[in-house]
């Protein structure tokens, strides 16, 4: 199999990504304003509630099947036997969840008011079971990924204008969201002849998955806590308004994530493959390169979005989310937060084998979001999940540093902080002294001017200061130009 450069990986993931920016920029103010807070509160409930069903089906496989494929992928045999074994603890353990998901129906009385919403809902269960997401990120085939990917957005940006006009098509929207997801993983399980053998090989060894399998389960379970129960919680202790405002300001959040995690993603197959070969200074220098990149990004991001919470929220949600600019201002440092325990975590701890440790940061950031939940969401709601979060974030962040001290202290020579911030602070100075300035009626035209100011303070500091990333890029840029 061909093998793709990690920086040809980079870019179709953050073709990938940026797709994920661009695609809720065009769909989100739409639906915001014709679903308003109560439907969209509904849908983030019922998305929340199916997460968790889809988790426990799951099992930790999503991750460990990366490790695991990665490491066997130049052998056709094996990879397929791995690939057969998991799929099939995954058909195993979504029949089971399938079981308790109509108990609930009959037993939970919140689930009765979006009972239809639901049950359409929990066909990703099924579709990321035969999605098998994680075998061709273990196969670096991040190419299809992006173009399937991009082709059920552009479909279901299609029928959402066709079939979505009013609050009450709320269902209608669900399913779409349902096929722009279901359609690639459909077409991932059809092609899987073309990478392995679909015909029983037997000698099957399933207990070997296993325990690795449930530590990832385990660290699925924690995340799951601070990523998904804040809805979940809003929408038992508060209304469908607060979990819509909530909700308004993650979406946001999770778009900023996405291109600031974008390296990471392509790393893992990469870094697990290192580690089973013994390459490790070649796994050095791409960590250090990893969290650089990180910071260079995640920085700025955060700190712009910050500033211009309300023009954002304004543009992608509309005047009745004005409730969602506060805890937008309080979630958005996460971007850094997440993108830096995105690589120590995920892109250090889980190749060298390490997940438990892993598990214990997010159970620590699990355990603090929960405890925080149960006393910010009664008193200040949307606000109160969104400090629960930013909080629990940092306590990951805090373990995962202290677990991995040693190799830090080795690469932060590599990593040119200072440049970074310099050029943040500077970029700040300049748009605090510029914003009252900006006079214009339009979020859209604030936002765009405003980041060409800020950004391009930034970006020309990092160049002044000479930031070594930065440079590169310059020169990958001309050299481009020049050709």
């Amino acid at each position: 199999m061909k093998e793709r450069s990690v920086k040809f990986n980079f870019i179709m993931n953050f073709i990938f990504s940026v797709s994920q920016f661009l695609f809720p920029m065009i769909t989100f103010p739409y639906v915001s304003r014709v679903l308003r807070p109560e439907g969209n509160g509904s849908i983030a409930f019922a998305t929340s509630v199916i997460s968790y069903f889809t988790m426990i089906a799951m099992l930790g496989i999503p991750t460990y099947g990366i490790r695991a494929c990665a490491q066997v992928r130049d052998d056709k045999e094996k990879l397929s036997r791995t690939v057969h074994e998991l799929l099939a603890i995954n058909f195993v353990m979504s029949l089971v969840c399938y079981i308790a998901f109509g108990i609930s129906m009959f037993t939970v009385e919140r689930f009765q008011r979006d009972k239809l919403l639901l049950i359409i809902s929990s066909a990703a269960i099924l579709l990321n079971v035969i999605g098998v997401s994680w075998l061709y990120a273990a196969l670096e085939q991040y190419a299809y990924i992006t173009v399937v990917a991009i082709l059920f957005k552009v479909i279901a940006i299609g029928m959402m204008f066709m079939f979505v006009h009013t609050k009450d098509d709320y269902i209608i929207y669900g399913a779409i969201t349902m096929f722009a997801s279901g359609g690639s993983y459909i077409l991932n399980f059809l092609r899987l002849r073309k990478f392995i053998y679909l015909r029983p090989l037997g000698n099957y060894e399933f207990r070997k998955h296993l325990k690795p399998i449930l530590v990832f389960f385990a660290m699925s379970v924690a995340t799951s806590v601070y990523a998904n129960l804040d809805k979940v919680m809003l929408g038992f202790l508060k209304t469908d308004a607060d979990t819509g405002y909530y909700d308004a300001a993650v979406k946001t959040k999770n778009i900023l994530v996405s291109l600031v995690t974008s390296l990471g993603t392509v790393l893992l197959p990469r870094l697990s493959f290192y580690i089973e070969t013994g390459k490790v200074e070649e796994f050095k220098k791409m960590i250090s390169k990893a969290l650089h990149f990180v910071l260079l990004i995640s920085l700025p991001v955060s700190i712009y979005f910050i500033f211009f919470a309300k023009e954002s929220i304004l543009l992608l949600s509309g005047e009745a989310y004005m409730g969602a600019v506060m805890p937008m201002c309080i979630i958005t440092p996460t971007v850094i937060l997440i993108g830096i325990t995105n690589v120590l975590g995920i892109q250090v701890l889980v190749p060298t084998g390490r997940e438990d440790k892993v598990l214990k940061s997010v159970a620590a950031g699990a355990v603090t979001d929960l405890v925080l939940n149960l006393i910010y969401i009664p008193r200040y709601a949307a606000s109160g999940a969104a400090m629960g979060t930013l909080i629990a974030e940092a306590v990951v962040l805090v373990v995962q540093v202290c677990y991995l001290s040693k190799l830090l202290n080795e690469i932060k020579k590599e990593i040119h902080g200072g440049k970074i911030a310099g050029a943040a602070v500077t970029a700040t100075l300049v748009i605090l002294i510029l914003k009252d300035k900006l006079l214009f009626e339009s979020p859209f035209y604030i936002l765009v001017i405003s980041s060409f100011i800020f950004f391009g303070v930034y970006a020309g500091m990092l160049l002044i200061l000479k930031e070594e990333l930065a440079v590169e890029v310059l020169k990958m840029i001309t050299k481009k130009i020049k050709q």
